[in-house]
């Protein structure tokens, strides 16, 4: 009879399996029995742990936005200032797309997703949220800009994160591109 640990650790093992797999070969050339092989674990374990490929799926992104949200929240408490923020912001997302691309493909991934799935909306709309709002807390709330123009810290929030996703969505398609510059741009709203 397996112990609670076990369970635990074959639930997460797939979780693993799922993350990794999708993470490169993308949502739409991964089967079930890939992530099955992968986790080392037979096929009637992902119904049992997840009941089904959506359910799966659903933790895998869950999994993703805890993530996302406890990196960047941590990169962001970092620093004192507005100025310093947006800089380590910036060198998250240069590291990340360095360093762990799959985080990013696995993002884009379940965003393309979330255009026809009601409940992978839902997950990326909040996980949106949650990082502007998180933007809005470290970073634009506290600036010393006389005038935003009519936006709110909300919608200056808003910006730079469509900006810096979609400089990412830019880096991945493009594999001989540098880093691009494009993310140091955001910082000119803050000279």
């Amino acid at each position: 009879m397996r112990t609670e640990t076990d369970q635990q650790s074959q639930s997460d093992r797939i979780l693993k399996a799922a993350f990794d797999i999708i993470s490169t070969k993308g949502y739409a050339n991964v089967s079930t029995r890939d992530i099955a092989d992968k986790a080392g674990v037979v096929l009637s374990q992902l119904n049992y742990y997840f009941i089904n490929k959506e359910g799966l799926f659903k933790e895998v992104v869950r999994m993703m936005i805890s993530k996302y949200l406890i990196e960047i929240e941590r990169s962001l408490k970092e620093e004192e200032s507005p100025k310093k923020r947006i800089e380590s912001l910036i060198h998250y997302f240069r590291k990340m797309l360095k360093f762990n691309p799959g985080l990013f493909r696995l993002l884009y991934e379940f965003t393309s997703l979330a255009l026809w799935s009601p409940v992978f909306s839902d997950l990326l709309n909040d996980l949106f949220e949650d990082l502007a709002n998180l933007i809005e807390k470290y970073i634009t709330t506290n600036l010393q800009i006389k005038e935003l123009k009519g936006c709110s810290t909300k919608t200056l929030s808003r910006l730079i994160l469509g900006a810096m996703f979609g400089t990412g969505i830019q880096v991945l398609l493009n594999h001989d591109e540098e880093l691009p510059d494009a993310l140091n741009a955001v910082q000119v709203l803050f000279d």
